[in-house]
């Protein structure tokens, strides 16, 4: 009897061994986090592969950390690394692998009842940097503008600061939220709120997004809308075990994968 259970409490600690070999963690961008990748690795293991998912979604700067803390495998980034990020692998003799994740489009929303369905570039930069505070400056109802942007982690926020402010600072009115979901929340419920999402959360109740430059927030439009962006995973070369580096391929290269990108909002890489 007693060898049985010895041998039970073996096979017990081996099929942990297993679990934790297998286990994905995969951290970094609530763009990607929060809904896109739950949704590809459900379908994933949906379609007979085993493996369990670790998913943490704060921010693409935590993508870079977790890497270099060795807490993660899968980094997930809205935006490309930096070159201090990058600097800080290479002290450590490691390389950057990137990979497509997916391709975007941040939608600029506002409030439902908001009469305005167009704005230029150069408004949408006044707005956020805090130049033009009242709705009537860009053909509005008279009211003050309250703008919601991402926090200081997120690769959104510092996407959207390059791409639709020039790279300027952000005003000092400007309210941070910590995602897509809370951004479209606020200005949801808010008349006189405008912030940007990426394109697969533009779509809520209560907002829409308007035209930036003469140009709808359509994935068929992705080349001339001013505000798109590529999606990242990254890894550090060599470091992938068999389990991690078969999910990665396939959420960048299966037709199912690019079937679940598309149906979340994204755009798929392939």
């Amino acid at each position: 009897m007693k060898k049985i259970t010895a041998l039970f409490a073996a096979a017990t600690l081996m099929a942990g061994t297993v679990d934790a070999q297998d286990k994905i963690v995969i951290k970094g961008s609530d763009t990607l986090g929060a809904k896109m990748v739950p949704q590809l690795t459900e379908v994933y293991k949906a379609t007979g592969n085993d493996a369990s998912f670790d998913i943490s979604a704060e921010g693409s700067s935590t993508a870079f950390t977790s890497l270099l803390e060795e807490t993660g495998e899968i980094g997930m980034s809205s935006r490309n690394i930096k070159d201090s990020e990058q600097d800080s692998f290479t002290a450590k003799g490691q390389d950057i692998v990137e990979w497509i994740a997916a391709y975007d489009m941040i939608g600029v929303i506002v409030n439902e009842k908001n009469g305005v369905e167009e704005l230029t570039l150069e408004q949408v930069e006044g707005i956020f940097t805090g130049d033009i505070t009242d709705w009537s400056e860009v053909g509005g109802k008279a009211g003050p503008i309250s703008a919601y942007t991402r926090n200081t982690s997120s690769g959104t926020y510092k996407s959207f600061q390059e791409m639709a402010m020039k790279k300027r600072d952000y005003g000092p009115d400007t309210q941070k939220m910590a995602g897509n979901e809370q951004i479209a929340s606020e200005v949801s419920g808010n008349e006189n709120g405008i912030g940007y999402v990426g394109l697969a959360y533009a779509e809520k109740d209560g907002i829409k997004a308007v035209e930036v430059g003469g140009v709808k927030l359509k994935a068929r439009y992705a080349k001339e809308y001013p505000i798109a962006r590529s999606l990242h995973y990254y890894t550090i070369k060599g470091s992938l075990s068999p389990a991690e580096e078969k999910f990665l391929k396939w959420a960048t290269e299966d037709p199912k994968a690019s079937e679940v990108v598309e149906r979340v909002g994204f755009i798929p890489a392939k």
